[in-house]
């Protein structure tokens, strides 16, 4: 292990909503063709109209239809927006895709969202309400057969804003640290890495010291090609590459477990320097992930 400076900070996650859903084929490379296309441009809610990834692996044994599938998560920061969501991508990235059919993973979430109902009017009045697997499902007929989907899709309270930042002495150990860190985190069951792959590779800031038309902007305290010009660098002398993780979770213990798992990865790439997080002082969420915790 490093003994490297875990800094004594948090990060600051706060409220979302989100729905959880299987998608299943016929087999695993179709599965997450369509898991992946239905969380496409979904890394953040500065400019993406959703945060979205791939939760895990679902082997046929553990599936409603016996096929493999991918879990997915989808987030937005009201109901009504997770509902145009689910609508968007799961018309135009699973219903399109050969093979697949859709399960609700949160059928006990108090608030549900008839997907299934709506999306059937694609079929044009050939739509058939069935009961399959014990579920009330509707089938879709399509060129390759029938789309199948359930009916209802749950959409519960979740936490978004989960980070860590990697300062390492190269952008290869900080790179390699931020891989460990996404594939520990893909052990804990209920939580996404947005950003493509996990990372993120340009951490940004709340507006902008200069252009008053900017939402966001580089983060200019993390950059190590700066850290000689910005008197505000959070950066020890010795670091050269910064990654940032960020991760959402259905609940605030998951996200705390995915922190911890990633910080024992992280922990064992050489010449990794320090581990800090983002937060706003807690004017952006209720949530304190604290890393020395």
């Amino acid at each position: 292990m490093n003994s490297l400076i875990i800094e004594d900070t948090y990060a600051e996650a706060f409220n979302t909503k989100a729905s959880h859903l299987l998608i299943t084929a016929a087999t695993k490379n179709l599965a997450k063709i369509a898991a992946t296309e239905a969380t496409g441009f979904a890394t953040s809610f500065i400019g993406c109209p959703a945060e979205a990834g791939i939760d895990q692996y679902v082997g046929p044994e553990n599936t409603p239809d016996g096929r493999p599938g991918y879990s997915i998560i989808i987030c937005q920061n009201k109901t009504e927006k997770v509902e145009e969501q689910l609508l968007e991508r799961i018309g135009q990235a699973v219903l399109t895709a050969p093979t697949t059919a859709v399960f609700n993973l949160l059928p006990d979430s108090e608030k549900q969202t008839n997907l299934g109902f709506k999306l059937a009017f694609f079929a044009d009045g050939y739509q058939e309400k069935v009961e399959l697997y014990d579920k009330q499902m509707y089938k879709i007929p399509v060129m390759s057969g029938d789309f199948l989907i359930e009916e209802n899709f749950g959409i519960v309270n979740a936490v978004a804003g989960g980070n860590l930042f990697i300062m390492a002495k190269t952008q290869a150990s900080a790179l390699i640290a931020a891989e460990a860190a996404v594939n520990a985190i893909k052990d804990v069951p209920g939580v996404i890495t947005p950003f493509p792959g996990g990372i993120v590779a340009s951490g940004s800031k709340v507006g902008s010291k200069k252009y008053k038309f900017m939402h966001a902007t580089t983060n200019e305290e993390y950059c190590p090609t700066l850290k000689d010009t910005v008197e505000t660098t959070k950066l020890p002398e010795e670091v050269n590459g910064v990654y940032e993780i960020v991760f959402d979770g259905l609940t605030e213990e998951s996200v705390k477990k995915a922190t911890q798992n990633a910080i024992n990865a992280i922990k064992s790439v050489p010449d990794v320097v320090k581990i800090s997080a983002g937060n706003y002082g807690g004017n952006l969420g209720k949530y304190k992930i604290n890393l020395i915790e």
